[in-house]
């Protein structure tokens, strides 16, 4: 229904190109609009084959057209392909429509150079932002192992609200509580005697003075005396306070002889010590038993129970545990150390409770008694009653043979181990029948045999 006169006009409003293409690929004529990018970048086109002026990938899809055609199938609706001819490369859209005239083809094109730049930019864009999430994670890593490896006690506090955005180890250890439990909290609630608003502004102005006055202030769960220097930056709009604490000099004695010499006996000792929370978990310990069960670091035991490196597991911690929250202290404890390649050793425990703070924590004194274990022959010596034991031995002698004396004798220790593995354990029947090595029906048989079977009012 259009006018010939009026078609090429129509076309050429309508498309960047327009080729009409024979059977065999050979361009019979090329329309362009001339506001079109495209215009003279198709200059000499008539007469020469399509194939010539693509690129190496695209000529398979013209290839493909074409025979789809020759076998009677229906043609594509569109196909991309880029033109090398003209300079520079450049991606046209193609819709295919038959002509119907000599099975002549019309190829109606859109550029497509607007969007392969727009492609080309996101994926630039991608790009950096993938290289910007590498080096985020990059200074991630470096900051949590800067915070990780310092000595020094710092805190990160946000100063619009106050709270502790992140602190490290030592920090932690100044304030007295986990790192996982401060992070989040308000700084202001760690110290005695200090509201939030005030104290934030306080730390504020320090750190945008010149001044290089330090704010003193006290620890409300270890009590002592701290200083806290602030320094001031800004990260996303937001301020953000670098707190260095340091243990307050001036409240301490200048000559602290004894708090001196427990740190040199804690460090150099043959004895391990460790100390735990009240449920048996590691907070820490000192380099000899750190040599008992063959850990590297101290970071490979923080937060892993005491039980894990004991004979008898949480048997023993628990004796341990139960004795010193009861007296507040377990003078003498045999067990076995356990290290990480299954080697025991044959120690001594002295457990002491403490509990003069907000979070109780138990200390262990663990000594190396294989040595002795091993010149007493393995025969342990008996718990308790050692005195009573020699007295009734010594007043069987002359009234009855030898080997009569240590039958007596045998019995007289074996009663007492069981007795004093059941006080152990508090009447636990089954843990004091693991710590004596028995089953629990020969401990039961023993029991009765000395009469302890209804120890405590119990069966």
């Amino acid at each position: 229904m259009i006018k010939p006169e009026f078609l090429n006009g129509v076309l050429a409003a309508e498309t960047d190109i327009a080729l009409v293409v024979d059977t065999t690929g050979q361009i019979e004529s090329v329309l362009i609009d001339p506001s079109s990018p495209l215009n003279g970048r198709a200059e000499g086109w008539e007469g020469r084959s399509i194939r010539d002026l693509l690129a190496v990938d695209s000529v398979p899809k013209i290839d493909t057209l074409l025979t789809r055609l020759a076998d009677g199938d229906t043609a594509p609706r569109a196909i991309e392909v880029n033109h090398t001819e003209g300079g520079a490369g450049f991606p046209v859209r193609y819709s295919i429509h038959p002509m119907g005239q000599g099975d002549r083809l019309l190829f109606l094109g859109r550029d497509l150079q607007v969007v392969a730049e727009t492609q080309r930019q996101l994926v630039q864009a991608q790009i950096a932002l993938e290289r910007g999430y590498e080096e985020r994670r990059e200074f991630d890593a470096r900051y949590r192992m800067l915070l990780a490896t310092t000595r020094d006690a710092v805190v990160f506090v946000a100063g619009s609200d106050g709270r502790i955005k992140d602190l490290n180890a030592p920090a932690a250890d100044l304030l007295g509580a986990g790192r996982d439990e401060l992070v989040g909290a308000a700084f202001a609630q760690e110290f005695k005697d200090r509201r939030r608003g005030e104290f934030v502004d306080n730390l504020l102005s320090l750190a945008m003075s010149d001044s290089l006055d330090d704010l003193v202030v006290q620890a409300r769960r270890t009590r002592n005396k701290l200083r806290i220097q602030p320094s001031m930056f800004r990260a996303a709009g937001e301020r953000i306070l670098i707190c260095r604490l340091d243990a307050d000099a001036e409240g301490q004695a200048v000559d602290d002889r004894l708090a001196l010499n427990l740190s040199t006996l804690y460090r150099g000792s043959t004895d391990g010590f460790v100390f735990t929370d009240a449920k048996g978990a590691i907070e820490d310990a000192n380099e000899a038993f750190m040599e008992f069960v063959d850990a590297a670091h101290l970071r490979e035991l923080r937060g892993r129970s005491l039980s894990d490196f004991l004979a008898r597991g949480q048997i023993d911690l628990s004796v341990m545990l139960e004795n010193a929250a009861r007296t507040g202290h377990m003078r003498t404890y045999a067990t076995r150390l356990t290290n990480e390649y299954g080697a025991k050793t044959a120690v001594e425990v002295s457990v002491t409770h403490l509990n003069n703070r907000e979070k109780p924590s138990v200390a262990y004194v663990i000594r190396d008694v294989s040595r002795a274990e091993a010149l007493r022959g393995g025969a342990p010596t008996p718990v308790g009653g050692e005195e009573g034991a020699h007295s009734s031995v010594i007043e069987l002698v002359g009234s009855a043979s030898l080997k009569e004396i240590v039958a007596e004798t045998s019995e007289v220790i074996e009663k007492l181990c069981i007795e004093a593995a059941v006080d152990l354990t508090r009447n636990n029947r089954a843990a004091a029948a693991e710590m004596l090595g028995l089953s629990r029906q020969s401990l039961y048989v023993k029991l009765r045999k000395y009469g302890l079977s209804n120890k405590d009012g119990e069966d």
